[in-house]
C-alpha cells in the first residue's frame, strides 16, 4: 500500500489488493492509523477513483452460481473442510464490503467512516483465523482459501447498490450480512454432533464470529435508521421498497430473534421478515 494520510484512500487501496494476506495486513496497519486519524471535511468530503477493478481478490476460488456450489456434507473431512471454505469466503467478502462503504460515500459522519473500519479489520481477523483452521484441519495436504468453488452472492449486491447508499445499508450488512445470525447456530448445531476436534475447533471460532457479526449489524442498522431519519422515511416500509426495487432475496424463517434483536431489530422488523 502506498502511504496515504487519508484512511479512506487506505481503505480503497486496501480493497484493490487481490492476495488474501496482504489484504489481512493491511487491514491491521489501516486500523492502527485511524485510531490517530485527525478527520476533517476534506477527508470525508474526498471524492475518490479505483485504479483497478474492484474488488480485489486471488484468482481462486473459482466463482460459480450459487446453485451450482456443490452441497457440504459435515460427516466427511473434506465435506467439513467445503464448509469452512464457506464461511473463509464470506468473510473475504465482507472485508471488501466494508472497505468499500469506507471509500465509496463521502460526506458521511466520522462515525460511519470509523465504524466500517472497524468492521473491515474484525472481518479481517475472522478470515485469518478460519484460513488458519481450514490450513490446519488436514496437516498432510493442507487446503487453503481458494481450493473450493465459491459464489459472488454478496459482492453482487454490492454491486447493485454502489450508487444508493441506504438501500447499501439495508441490503447487505441488515439483510445478507444478518442472514449468518440465523444461519450459524444451525451449522453449530450440526458440527457438535460430529463432535470432531476439527469440527468443534470450528464451532468455537463460529462463537468468536457470532458475537462480533451481532455487532456488525447493529452497525448497518444505525447507519440505515440514521439515513432514514434524514431523508423523512419509515424504515420498514421503505425496506421493503428496497428489497423490491433491488430484487433482494426475501429471507425466510428459522429466524435468530435474540440476536437480531441485539443487533438493533425492532419488533415491526421482525414482524415484516415473517409477514
Amino acid at each position: 500500500m502506498q502511504p496515504s494520510h487519508n484512511p479512506r484512500e487506505l481503505a480503497l487501496q486496501a480493497l484493490q489488493l487481490r492476495q488474501p494476506h496482504e489484504k489481512v495486513s493491511a487491514l491491521a496497519s489501516l486500523w492502527q492509523c485511524a485510531q490517530s486519524f485527525e478527520w476533517t471535511q476534506a477527508t470525508t468530503s474526498a471524492v475518490l477513483t479505483p485504479n483497478e477493478a474492484l474488488p480485489g481478490r486471488p484468482d481462486k476460488p473459482v466463482l460459480v452460481h450459487p446453485g451450482q456450489v456443490p452441497t457440504r456434507s459435515v460427516h466427511t473431512l473434506q465435506g467439513r473442510a467445503a464448509l469452512l471454505h464457506a464461511i473463509c469466503h464470506i468473510e473475504f467478502n465482507a472485508i471488501n464490503l466494508a472497505l468499500d462503504a469506507v471509500w465509496r460515500y463521502p460526506n458521511m459522519p466520522t462515525a460511519f467512516y470509523m465504524d466500517w473500519l472497524r468492521v473491515a479489520y474484525e472481518e479481517s481477523t475472522h478470515f485469518d483465523m478460519l484460513a488458519q483452521h481450514l490450513h490446519n484441519m488436514q496437516p498432510s495436504a493442507p487446503w487453503t482459501y481458494g481450493d473450493f468453488e465459491a459464489h459472488d452472492g454478496l459482492w453482487a449486491m454490492c454491486e447493485k447498490t454502489a450508487a444508493d447508499i441506504t438501500a447499501r445499508m439495508a441490503l447487505v450488512p441488515r439483510t445478507l450480512e444478518a442472514r449468518g445470525l440465523d444461519a450459524t447456530p444451525l451449522i453449530q448445531d450440526k458440527l457438535r454432533k460430529v463432535a470432531t476436534p476439527d469440527a468443534l475447533e470450528t464451532v468455537a471460532l463460529l462463537d468468536i464470529i457470532l458475537r462480533d457479526e451481532i455487532g456488525h449489524v447493529a452497525i448497518g442498522n444505525h447507519w440505515y435508521k440514521h439515513l432514514c431519519h434524514i431523508h423523512k422515511l419509515d424504515p420498514v416500509a421503505y425496506y421493503g421498497q428496497l428489497v423490491d426495487t433491488y430484487a433482494a432475496p426475501k429471507l425466510k424463517p428459522p429466524f435468530n430473534n435474540a440476536a437480531r434483536i441485539d443487533a438493533g431489530f425492532t419488533e415491526a422488523e421482525l414482524a415484516y421478515l415473517l409477514a
